[in-house]
């Protein structure tokens, strides 16, 4: 059995085969998913797994260097969207290296997923809790 955090299979698999700059999306249960895109779903029942628990898991093996999140964001879901920053902010104290955080109208975030090498549906049902992260180095 893996001994580290994150225990699915698919999302491991995936952080594990990050190159620098390859993007991961994850997203509320709503977001529209491009039928291109590696779909992980995770969702099990509304508000299952959450968005924060996700992030938290994909945080504790993927080096980030940025992130995109939608500008409606910190307006519609501002809990949501501090919490997250919260934890944006704990990554670069424990990394050491500063995270860039773009903010960019929903419209185009949706566009920008197709980008992703993967898009993380979660069960979260709270408007625009969603991120784009970009895969850093760890040297």
């Amino acid at each position: 059995m893996k001994k580290n955090t994150l225990l699915n299979a698919e999302l491991s698999y995936v952080i594990a085969t990050l190159g620098h700059t390859d993007e991961v999306t994850i997203c509320d249960a709503g977001l529209p998913i491009f039928e291109e895109s590696q779909r992980i779903d995770l969702a099990v029942v509304q508000g299952i797994p959450t968005f924060i628990d996700t992030v938290k898991a994909t945080l504790s093996e993927m080096q980030i260097e940025g992130a995109i999140v939608a500008e409606e964001f910190k307006t519609v879901s501002p809990q949501l969207h501090d919490e997250l920053m919260t934890l944006i902010a704990a990554e670069e104290a424990l990394c050491g290296k500063s995270i860039t955080v773009s903010y960019v109208p929903h419209e185009a975030f949706k566009v920008h997923t197709q980008q992703s090498k993967a898009v993380v549906r979660t069960g979260e049902c709270t408007p625009y809790a969603n991120v784009i992260f970009q895969s850093g180095v760890v040297f």
